[in-house]
């Protein structure tokens, strides 16, 4: 988490300071590679929650998501016309700067250290989970799903809390090899796979909306509409737009919240989508300015919850050994959707071909909705695994 929050903090400021448009491409890829490893995080705070809860609390957390991308919109709306771009840039890179403190004082995964053979520092951090909780760790012997040999003389006291080491200490490279291998083994390749296309579709789908809104005005206005506007307006009409369809995600997380640790992640998320799919129907045909925020602003807000779900599902899926890499590597095939959706939401749109961008994203959805189907099994209230 560190390594990454360092990447993202330092590459948003020196963004802000670039002196041509090729320094400012790099810089920007920069914040996007330190942005990819945020993943990381949620695989731990997966680990110290309860299982019966789990669903809730990783899409409470997910609300700050929410919260950072109406901050952003507002920034933007304030710093942008009287500032600049630069500033913008300068100030938006604060937050990942408390961050890094934030993941400094973090402890460590228990789960990492003990496959990792650091079972004294596990231990210790169990003590101190145990301490702020007030109570005590049970008495006995705490294994993990591998075979472990152990020796007789540590294992002959009851009131014993025993960690095991995994042997003999590897490389980065080699944990991470065996890891992808691992994902595209017997048992985990359909599941890999699935998870790949759904992350996929439902980032595609997420960025499209989230451009679709812009879009759709600014094709309305030359496609279809004589009305001429000034600038300031037009930019205004931009920030007010885009702050409206980011706070939609609010009221679907509190729904998500609500639904997951009831309906399970399977169900909640077809719910989620089917209701997206509908929500996005109407707009094959062009709208007016009302229905299509309207429309945007429900399927924004169930297909953003959907794609919190799938990231709780993706995480709780897989077990400790490859759960950071499974759940980083369907990420960054998400974030190939995301590449991808401005081609359609941005290029067909404002080329006037607003019926062939919507039935494209409806196509995505459609393959997500069938994706989650074939899932392999639901994870609600499920132990996590290690192996």
């Amino acid at each position: 988490m560190q390594g990454a929050d360092l990447v993202t903090a330092a590459a948003g400021l020196l963004s802000a300071s670039s002196s041509d448009y090729k320094s400012l491409i790099i810089y920007r890829s920069l914040l996007g590679f330190g942005v990819g490893g945020g993943h990381v995080f949620t695989s731990w705070f997966l680990e110290f929650i309860p299982a019966s809860s789990r669903g809730a609390w990783m899409i409470g957390i997910s609300t700050f998501w929410t919260i950072g991308t109406l901050m952003g919109a507002s920034l933007a709306w304030i710093v942008m016309p009287g500032l600049g771009w630069r500033w913008l840039l300068a100030l938006s890179s604060i937050p990942a700067f408390l961050v890094l403190l934030f993941s400094i004082f973090a402890p460590e995964s228990p789960r990492y250290l003990y496959m990792k053979g650091r079972t004294n520092e596990a231990l210790g951090i169990l003590e101190k989970i145990a301490l702020i909780n007030r109570t005590e760790l049970p008495t006995g012997i705490l294994l993990s799903d591998q075979n472990t040999d152990l020796d007789e003389e540590n294992a002959s006291s009851d009131e014993t809390t025993l960690l095991s080491s995994t042997g003999k200490k590897k490389s980065y490279s080699e944990t991470f090899f065996k890891s992808v291998l691992e994902l595209f083994s017997k048992n985990l390749l359909g599941t890999t796979l699935l998870l790949w296309l759904t992350h996929f579709g439902y980032t595609f789908a997420y960025y499209g909306l989230v451009l679709l809104i812009t879009e759709f005005n600014s094709a309305q206005r030359e496609c279809g509409s004589t009305t001429i506007q000034s600038k300031k307006v037009q930019d205004a009409s931009l920030y007010i737009d885009a702050f409206i369809n980011s706070s939609a995600e609010l009221p679907g997380l509190v729904v998500g919240a609500v639904l997951v640790d009831r309906l399970g992640r399977k169900l909640t998320m077809e719910i989620l989508t089917g209701l997206t799919f509908i929500l996005m129907l109407p707009l094959i045909s062009h709208q007016n300015q009302l229905v299509t925020t309207a429309l945007l602003f429900g399927a924004r807000m169930f297909i953003s919850t959907a794609f919190t779900i799938l990231v709780v599902y993706a995480k709780e899926v897989y077990p400790t050994s490859v759960r950071g890499t499974g759940g980083g590597l369907a990420t960054s095939m998400g974030r190939i959707g995301g590449m991808v959706c401005p081609l359609v939401a941005v290029a067909l749109t404002s080329g006037c071909h607003q019926t062939v961008a919507i039935i494209l994203f409806e196509i995505v959805v459609l393959v997500s909705g069938i994706s989650i189907l074939l899932f392999p099994f639901e994870t609600m209230g499920r132990e996590l695994s290690d192996m």
